[in-house]
C-alpha cells in the first residue's frame, strides 16, 4: 500500500503545522480504506468511519516525546511507583482476590503482576485515555515513521467496529491506539480479549474481569514463566567489571553472577535456583542494578521500555509488602535528543555503531558506549556520563 509523508510534518520537532498537506492526508486515508477492505472489512464501515477524518497534531508530538526515551530512570519511575499508587494497588490486589487467584490458575501470572500493569496503564482504570482511536491511528498510518504497523492496528479498530465490539464513536483511548483499562492496541484486543464476565461480549473499559483476566492470557501467551519473578535489585562488588553489564542481550547463570561477587539487595546470596540473567544498570554505576529473568522479556513484550518493565516488576513487588530500592536512582538531568544524537554521531566517528541516529538512548547505543568506554580506559557501564561525553566530544 502507498503510504505518504504528511509534508508539513516537521521531524526535528514532530510538530505539524496548520497548514497541513490536506490533500496527502486524504490520499492517505483513500488508500487506508481500499487496504481496509482488501483486508475483509465491510466498505460500508470504512466509509462511516474514515470519511472526513482529519490528522491529528497532537499525536504526532506526542510520538516524538515517549517518555521511555526522554527521561532519565529517575523521572521516569518516580511519578509511575508512588506511594499513593503502592496503596491503591494493595488495597485492590485484596478487593479482586478471588479475580486474580482465578487468573492465576488459568494463566500462571500472578494478581500482582495485573494489579502493577493496571496501575502503570491506567491509574487503575481512572483514565483510559480520550482520544478518538481510528482518527489517531489513521494519523500515525499516514506518517512514514511506522506507517506499516499502525496501518495494521487500524485495520483491527476497524474489524473491532464491524464485529459489534464497541461502537466507532465510543472508541477511545491513547495517542497511539492503545484502549481500555488495561490499554490494548487493537490487534492485541482482537487476539486475546476474553468475555471473562459472562456478559456476551467483551469489554476492556467497563469491566474488571474482562481487562484483568485478558491481560493474564496476554502475558501468558507471551510466555510467562510460572513461578518465576521479573528479576531483582542486587549489589555490585568492589572493583566490579562494568563491561559485563551488557545489557539484555547477554545472560549469565546465577551461579555465574555469584562466582563474580554479586549479591542481594541486602547483601545475601542469590537464590540457587538455576535461572538465566541479564544485568541492567539503567542509571549507570551510581543508580541500582539488578538481574533480571526471562519475565522481564515477557513485560517487555506488553511495553518495549527496559524503564517500563523495571517499574512493572517494582510495583508489582511492593503490592505485596517489599521495600523500596536499597540504591535510590540518582536525579541526573535527562539528555536532551540533539546531545544523543550528537553521542550517536561521536560514536559512529570512533568506529563504535550504535544503530541509527535517533535521538534514543537504547540498547544499540549503550552498547556502543560500552565499547568506546571500554577502549578508553573509563568505566565501562554504558551510561553516557560527563567524563565519556566529554571524551567523545560532545557538550
Amino acid at each position: 500500500m502507498r503510504t505518504y509523508l504528511l509534508t508539513a510534518l516537521v521531524l526535528a520537532t514532530g510538530v505539524v503545522t496548520p497548514a497541513m498537506a490536506a490533500e496527502d492526508f486524504d490520499r492517505c486515508v483513500s488508500d487506508l480504506r481500499n487496504h481496509a477492505v482488501e483486508q475483509g472489512i465491510d466498505e460500508s464501515v470504512t466509509e462511516r468511519v474514515l470519511a472526513g477524518i482529519e490528522p491529528l497534531e497532537r499525536v504526532i508530538e506526542l510520538d516524538r516525546s515517549q517518555p521511555e526515551f526522554t527521561r532519565s530512570f529517575h523521572d521516569y519511575l518516580e511519578p509511575r511507583v508512588t506511594e499513593q499508587r503502592i496503596e491503591k494497588g494493595r488495597a485492590l490486589y485484596e478487593k479482586h482476590s478471588d479475580l486474580l487467584e482465578r487468573i492465576t490458575r488459568e494463566t500462571g501470572v500472578p494478581g500482582r503482576y495485573l494489579i502493577a500493569f493496571w496501575g502503570l496503564e491506567t491509574n487503575f482504570g481512572s483514565y483510559t485515555g480520550k482520544m478518538p482511536i481510528p482518527r489517531a491511528l489513521a494519523t500515525l498510518a499516514c506518517d512514514q515513521r511506522r506507517s506499516d504497523y499502525f496501518t495494521g492496528e487500524l485495520v483491527s479498530a476497524l474489524r473491532l467496529i464491524e464485529r459489534g465490539d464497541v461502537e466507532a464513536e465510543a472508541m477511545e483511548g491513547s495517542w497511539a491506539g492503545a484502549m481500555g483499562q488495561m490499554q490494548f492496541m487493537p490487534s492485541v484486543y482482537l487476539e486475546h480479549a476474553v468475555d471473562a464476565d459472562d456478559s456476551g461480549r467483551v469489554d476492556l473499559w467497563n469491566s474488571i474481569p474482562d481487562a484483568l483476566t485478558s491481560a493474564g492470557y496476554l502475558l501468558e501467551s507471551l510466555g510467562w514463566n510460572e513461578g518465576e519473578r521479573w528479576g531483582r535489585e542486587v549489589q555490585l562488588p568492589e572493583g566490579f567489571d562494568y563491561s559485563l553489564a551488557e545489557g539484555l542481550g547477554h545472560k549469565r547463570p546465577l551461579s555465574e553472577w555469584r562466582e563474580l561477587g554479586l549479591r542481594n539487595a541486602y547483601g545475601g546470596e542469590l537464590p540457587r535456583a538455576e535461572l538465566q540473567a541479564a544485568l541492567l544498570l539503567p542509571s549507570g554505576h551510581e543508580g541500582p542494578a539488578f538481574l533480571v529473568y526471562d519475565n522481564f522479556r515477557v513485560i517487555m513484550g506488553w511495553n518495549q521500555s527496559e524503564f517500563y518493565a523495571l517499574s512493572v516488576g517494582h510495583l508489582a513487588d511492593r503490592i505485596v509488602g517489599a521495600g523500596p530500592f536499597q540504591t535510590p536512582a540518582p536525579d541526573h538531568d535527562p539528555l536532551s535528543r540533539e546531545t544523543i544524537e550528537a553521542l550517536q554521531s561521536a560514536l559512529k566517528e570512533a568506529g563504535h555503531d550504535p544503530g541509527p541516529v535517533d535521538g534514543i538512548l537504547g540498547s544499540g547505543t549503550r552498547s556502543a558506549l560500552r565499547d568506546f568506554q571500554k577502549d578508553e580506559g573509563l568505566r565501562a557501564d554504558g551510561y553516557p556520563d560527563p567524563e565519556s561525553l566529554s571524551a567523545l566530544g560532545v557538550d
